[in-house]
């Protein structure tokens, strides 16, 4: 479906397949390389895939660094280089229950890794959400929607140019007391 509020996807989702998948991966070798890239004084990097409420808050794992100052990630993988990033926008259309990209988060960063290619996006997350609520009308109205529909519930992402998101997020850390919000 196209048109004025951009094309939506709509694929069949299995939650439960997918975190599967995505829990295959969070002891994958390539998060400590990207992590190491990204903290070059890295001491050391937990795990916190048990479930609890830091889970829902979107914190996945942390890092500390050598001085003791220690950064939250929510991780996401993806598994094919499409050119984006999904955001994820609803978790939950129905019950309108936000999704990583619009709700309150603990963590620091969303690392979001392309598992093939060995590439991942460091957002911070403040500058991320600041980003999306600029772009909100642009981005939600005219980008490509993905609807995924899970067993019980149909999840909505937005995918935004990875260069063009990038910018927008660089773009918030200027601040402008004059420029209208």
């Amino acid at each position: 479906m196209g048109g004025m509020f951009g094309e939506i996807k709509v694929m069949l989702h299995n939650f439960k397949a997918s975190l599967e998948k995505s829990h295959a991966c969070e002891d994958d070798p390539v998060w400590e390389l990207f992590y190491k890239k990204a903290f070059p004084t890295m001491q050391v990097m937990v795990n916190h895939r048990q479930d609890g409420d830091h889970q829902r808050l979107g914190i996945d794992r942390s890092i500390i660094l050598r001085n003791g100052k220690q950064f939250t990630i929510d991780e996401k993988a993806r598994f094919k280089d499409y050119g984006d990033i999904l955001l994820e926008i609803w978790s939950n259309e129905q019950y309108k229950t936000h999704g990583w990209a619009t709700k309150d988060l603990m963590c620091d960063y969303i690392a979001y890794g392309i598992i093939p290619s060995q590439r991942c996006y460091l957002l911070p997350v403040n500058q991320l959400q600041n980003a999306l609520r600029r772009n909100w009308k642009k981005w939600y109205l005219n980008n490509h929607k993905h609807r995924a529909q899970n067993t019980n519930h149909v999840t909505v992402n937005v995918a935004v140019n990875t260069q063009e998101l990038l910018r927008e997020i660089n773009n918030t850390l200027i601040i402008n007391i004059n420029e209208a919000a």
